[in-house]
């Protein structure tokens, strides 16, 4: 046969329970010990602490009666002493019943909110995780749990719509060149005189979009995994990460914008890969966005116990309400251009990686045009 299952309130009633017997069993005991010495108890059992001929003498009995007086004495103590236990026995196991049917409702009572939580977070899923626990009640630990319970549906809320968001730009982006891919092709096929000149050129923009979803799917997995958080971490050298980058880029191409360092010593811990990664992107992103004869000045420092890096470009202006909006995925402040292979996924990138290394990513827009990013990561010390 199955066992029942133990639930807490059962738990808490026999706690409640054996609580009760063993207080109750001590507070008789304490009673009995207090009995005994007390006056009351000495004198209905008879001149209690006499000598037995004493005793017999002050009933007004013969001295031959001290034996018979002694055995009838302690006859009296016996039968009080037992009267005593019986009655205190059976009005304990009373109050022990009692105790366990209070203890019972008792239990149920304190358990009711959490069997209100557990039936309302049995009923959320993914198609209504917006619902809440919204408990009301005294601030206690119930209230606490519940409120802790409603922040974790409320961060899955926003987990989940902004996968819902992810997923469908993505599939978007990805749809395009596909069907790109595709028309070209058929165009080739249908081509009743075709060339090797015509094939050459039709494979030439087919490599071409393959690369640019190569290079999507490369930061897919990126942002993927930055989101998912560190695997550990290691001593990583900010400053010189940023110099590698820079030096990779160092030369411009003509009417380009110019590069400013300003690398000064920042240490950090985390994934040195993703950290060179967020560096490229920033980099890559102030030149990319930028005004003909622009420039873009980087800088690398240490403040408030915090490495930090700094990118600050010149281009075109970005309205304050559209930064937020371009720290997400495929967002671009100019949607109609498609056909640069770029897919606006460089901040996001950027911010998942800084926010897996416990940092902060914050973006604030020039008066003249362009943005000054600034990545900062906690202190080796903290990390």
């Amino acid at each position: 046969m199955r066992k029942a299952p133990r639930t807490v309130r059962m738990r808490l009633t026999l706690l409640y329970g054996a609580l009760f017997a063993v207080s109750g069993t001590a507070l008789l005991a304490i009673t009995f010990v207090l009995l005994r010495r007390n006056t009351i108890f000495k004198v209905r059992v008879s001149c209690f602490d006499m000598k037995a001929e004493d005793c017999a003498s002050r009933l007004g009995l013969p001295a031959e009666a001290a034996d018979s007086v002694g055995a009838w004495r302690d006859q009296q103590e016996q039968t009080l002493t037992h009267g005593f236990l019986t009655q205190a026995g059976i009005a304990l196991a009373i109050m022990l019943v009692v105790s366990l049917v209070l203890g019972w409702f008792v239990a149920g009572r304190v358990l009711r909110p959490l069997r209100t939580m557990t039936t309302t977070v049995r009923h959320i899923s993914a198609r209504n995780v917006h619902e809440r626990l919204a408990f009301t009640g005294p601030r206690d630990e119930l209230k606490d749990l519940a409120d802790t319970v409603d922040g974790l549906l409320g961060r899955l809320d926003t987990a989940l719509g902004a996968q819902k968001r992810f997923v469908a730009n993505a599939a978007h982006e990805l749809r395009t060149p596909l069907t790109l891919e595709r028309a070209l092709l058929e165009e080739t096929l249908t081509d009743r005189r075709p060339t090797v000149d015509t094939f050459r050129a039709t494979f030439d923009r087919v490599l071409a979009i393959s690369d640019q979803q190569a290079r999507l799917l490369e930061s897919l997995l990126t942002l993927a995994t930055s989101e998912r958080g560190l695997d550990g971490r290691v001593p990583v050298d900010l400053a010189a990460l940023t110099e590698q980058v820079l030096a990779d880029r160092r030369e411009a191409p003509a009417g380009g914008p110019r590069l400013y360092p300003r690398i000064a010593p920042a240490a950090t811990t985390g994934d040195p890969a993703l950290v060179e990664r967020l560096v490229a992107n920033l980099v890559d992103n102030a030149v990319r966005y930028n005004v003909p004869g622009g420039s873009v000045d980087v800088a690398t420092g240490s403040r408030d116990g915090q490495a930090v890096i700094s990118v600050s470009n010149t281009g075109p202006v970005v309205p304050p309400e559209q930064v937020a909006r371009l720290l997400e995925p495929f967002q671009r402040l100019d949607r109609t251009a498609r056909g640069d292979g770029h897919h606006g996924l460089g901040l996001s990138i950027a911010r998942a990686i800084v926010l897996a290394h416990g940092g902060t990513l914050s973006a604030i827009p020039r008066r003249d045009g362009g943005l000054v990013v600034r990545a900062a990561f906690p202190s080796p010390h903290h990390g």
